[in-house]
């Protein structure tokens, strides 16, 4: 299992530059909403006191709806001045009695996939899929950390990686 204390994520300034006023659009689920608002409170929280701005929170109804909203909003905003620079998905799916969490699971990985590999700017995978109400709880400020605050970090560290591919070098 994965333990928060054995990553070096968490060092924010490893890997990030100056990124004021990067532009994030944060798009998630109504589904489990208390566990989502937490996961948006920390994604914001941590993305503003980096000098960055949520431009928009976008909400669609479940996490399988994430993909289409994030590319819709691409397709509207990606030729303007404030086109974001990222887009962090935040959700949480809840393992049920039925085969329905491993399809919902899998369709929202290989979107948030998909456009990783199609779109010019990151979207950060911030969607818990848990057994139980517990393991919600320590992936949002418990044992296993905060993953909306991880989630703004890796937005943040991609937004940063693009810049240096952009920069001329030195002759």
């Amino acid at each position: 299992m994965a333990e928060v204390n054995k990553s070096s994520l968490l060092q924010s300034d490893t890997g990030i530059l100056q990124e004021q006023d990067a532009c994030v659009v944060i798009v998630r689920t109504e589904w489990n909403a208390a566990i989502v608002d937490a996961l948006e409170e920390g994604c914001r929280t941590t993305l503003e006191r980096a000098g960055a701005h949520v431009q928009e929170v976008i909400t669609v109804p479940g996490a399988f709806e994430i993909p289409f909203g994030i590319k819709a909003f691409w397709e509207v905003h990606k030729y303007k001045d404030d086109r974001p620079r990222a887009f962090v998905a935040l959700g949480c799916v809840l393992r049920g009695d039925t085969p329905h969490f491993e399809y919902v699971c899998r369709a929202v990985t290989d979107g948030i996939l998909q456009l990783n590999m199609s779109m010019p700017v990151p979207t950060i995978f911030g969607v818990l899929t848990v057994d139980n109400q517990q393991q919600a709880d320590e992936r949002i400020g418990g044992k296993h950390g905060h993953k909306g605050e991880e989630a703004a970090i890796t937005a943040l560290k991609m937004i940063s990686l693009l810049k240096t591919f952009k920069q001329p070098t030195a002759p």
